[in-house]
């Protein structure tokens, strides 16, 4: 449907109204009212955890820009996923300071656009917009913290670009915890892996690798996910050189390990105003007590049971294929150990 009242000032005055999917055929934005107590219920902004509505909101994206209010600072979590990005989002919903805004779905369809043939000055025109949309402050003074899905990764320089001021963390697991994270979310743990390295592949982020494109159907589930740490892991190792101190770089052990630590240094990266007692209250409150995907209850000392076994159960082959990969990381010149590390010690 069209706009109808409350103007289209007042709507886009209210972050609440999520700028949740974009038409490129009618260059328009599809607006999702979804309140800021709705946000921590859900783990991601997708149809699938929103649930069903009537109609989205349809507004043109000029009209949705052009009525749109001086955007907040924003900054980003990347990531190369399973590796706890949402958990960390969810934690950056504190009022009065900032709020994570949880893979958006306008993003993942410019990625879809781009490949469907968009030309690069019309996704860099959306992109500004769409970034536009999403830093809306749901509070004054309050900055937004973006984390997107990993598949719109290729974007990153352009975004970076985009938001000057911006800054942004690069959150990956290690490679042996990935690989063990992978092969025990069994059958659709593998299957997201190869829908990844086609997207990749598209993306000409496999090639620099050094695999023979006659090799990949050899692969297994498991090198497949290798490859695309590899991939991504080298992207973000050129973003660590292209961007120098606007970028930190974090692993999920020392993230889970000690998030106090993260949140002060995080904060500090985002310039957000967060005192001690603030930072402590966080790290011991709710958010870190609980599965960010599935809200479940997390007892002390159960991720780090919980990936043991994944090593455990899935050893031999998580060890020879993590072997395969650091060969393949030592002839391409990829660091399996990020530099610009957010916490140090």
């Amino acid at each position: 449907m069209t706009s109808p009242d409350p103007a289209i000032r007042d709507i886009m005055r209210n972050a609440q109204w999520l700028a949740h999917r974009y038409d490129p055929g009618h260059d328009a934005v599809h607006m999702r009212l979804v309140p800021r107590a709705r946000h921590g219920d859900i783990p991601f902004l997708t149809d699938e955890h929103l649930g069903e509505t009537d109609a989205p909101l349809v507004l043109r994206l000029a009209d949705a820009t052009a009525h749109a209010p001086p955007r907040a600072p924003i900054h980003f979590l990347f990531h190369s996923a399973y590796c706890c990005s949402t958990l960390l989002a969810a934690a950056m919903d504190i009022p009065g300071v900032s709020m994570g805004l949880k893979e958006p779905v306008l993003l993942n369809d410019l990625i879809g656009w781009r490949h469907r043939g968009a030309k690069g000055p019309e996704v860099a025109r959306v992109l500004d917009a769409s970034l536009h949309l999403l830093a809306r402050p749901f509070g004054p003074g309050e900055a937004v913290v973006l984390k997107p899905s990993n598949l719109i990764n290729p974007l990153i320089p352009a975004i970076m670009g985009l938001r000057p001021d911006a800054r942004a963390l690069l959150l990956h697991a290690p490679l042996e915890p990935y690989l063990a994270s992978i092969a025990r979310k069994g059958m659709w743990g593998r299957l997201w892996v190869r829908d990844l390295f086609q997207k990749l592949l598209r993306e000409g982020m496999i090639e620099p690798l050094g695999i023979a494109p006659s090799d990949y159907l050899g692969l297994t589930d498991i090198q497949v996910a290798a490859v695309g740490w590899l991939a991504q892991q080298r992207q973000f190792q050129t973003l660590c050189d292209q961007l120098g101190a606007r970028v930190a770089t974090l692993d999920s052990e020392a993230l889970v390990a000690r998030p106090t630590e993260t949140l002060a240094a995080l904060a500090r990266l985002f310039g957000l105003a967060l005192d001690d007692a603030a930072v402590t209250a966080i790290a011991n409150g709710p958010v870190f007590a609980r599965d960010a995907k599935n809200g479940a209850t997390f007892t002390p000392g159960q991720r780090a049971e919980a990936a043991q076994r994944g090593l455990e159960v899935h050893a031999d082959e998580v060890a020879k294929v993590a072997h395969w990969a650091t060969v393949l990381a030592d002839n391409a010149g990829i660091t399996l150990h990020l530099p610009r590390s957010l916490i140090h010690g």
